[in-house]
């Protein structure tokens, strides 16, 4: 039986009825920490931690499946004080769409793929090739962030953010093809990283990993349909959660519950600890 705040829908009757069972699993960027114009300013809202903090204890398990490294995705959920993803009770983050693991303080990950460099080292020319301006994001134009295994390029601020975008897609997916990479499409950005994982392979392999028997997973982009998929694939009572926005509309038409962005996924993950935890340890 769903909490009154809770949307009335199977797949949270099923995590409210068996929390034992329950992997939560969720976004980064747009879905715990507000979309900001540099990517190095994100921050998880407080709201959401501290209901990640209490359904870490109360679930199997709470994970995060981000494009980001995992590490930073954990320095970035640190909360003044309140509690912070850090402090989530059993927390895995799934960074660089599962390349890489953090867990209990620690980050296993396989070494970054020679590829990497070379599109590291020619998407600057690239971009200045086609016209645009690559700056450091204190001035208007494209920035490039470098996370390692990946190089995302972003549109944000330039001077016309779509138009941008759409110059750079079939220049930047040819040269990620010529490196046997592939582009990842975002919220104004285009990621160039290896091929063969997904939020999907890596949310489905840790619902099987975890036994998990029921899932909920929110999002905020079109990376986040490969986790839809995975949550329909996996054949558990299951939700997904949209994070909307104005700029993406596909995720929405796919999700069984769509929430206002990330003060609406805060607002929800607490109304499902309410609902979990009995009214005498609240």
């Amino acid at each position: 039986m769903t909490h009154d705040l809770l949307p009335d829908n199977a797949g949270l009757a099923a995590i409210t009825a068996d929390p034992e069972g329950a992997v939560i699993g969720l976004d980064f960027d747009g879905t715990l920490a507000p979309i900001v114009p540099d990517p190095a300013d994100a921050r998880v809202a407080p709201e959401a931690a501290a209901a990640l903090a209490r359904l870490g204890g109360l679930v199997r398990a709470v994970v995060i499946v981000t494009g980001r490294p995992a590490a930073t995705a954990v320095e970035y959920g640190q909360v003044a004080g309140g509690p912070g993803l850090a402090d989530v009770p059993g927390l895995v983050v799934l960074g660089q769409y599962g390349l890489e693991r953090w867990e209990a303080g620690r980050v296993t990950l396989p070494p970054p793929p020679p590829e990497i460099d070379r599109v590291r080292a020619e998407v600057p020319a690239l971009v200045a090739s086609l016209g645009f301006t690559v700056t450091d994001g204190t001035e208007p134009g494209v920035t490039l962030e470098d996370k390692g295994r990946a190089v995302a390029v972003h549109t944000r601020r330039a001077p016309d953010p779509e138009g941008t975008l759409r110059a750079l897609r079939e220049p930047l997916g040819k040269l990620a093809a010529s490196a046997g990479l592939t582009v990842e499409p975002g919220r104004l950005v285009l990621e160039l990283r290896p091929t063969g994982m997904d939020k999907g392979h890596a949310l489905g392999a840790f619902l099987a990993e975890r036994a998990a028997r029921s899932v909920l997973f929110a999002g905020d982009d079109l990376g986040d349909l490969a986790a839809f998929e995975a949550v329909r694939l996996s054949g558990l009572p299951g939700v997904t959660v949209c994070s909307a926005s104005a700029e993406v509309t596909e995720l929405a038409r796919r999700a069984d519950v769509v929430v206002d962005g990330p003060a609406g996924v805060a607002a929800l993950l607490t109304s499902l600890a309410d609902a979990i935890t009995p009214t005498g340890a609240r």
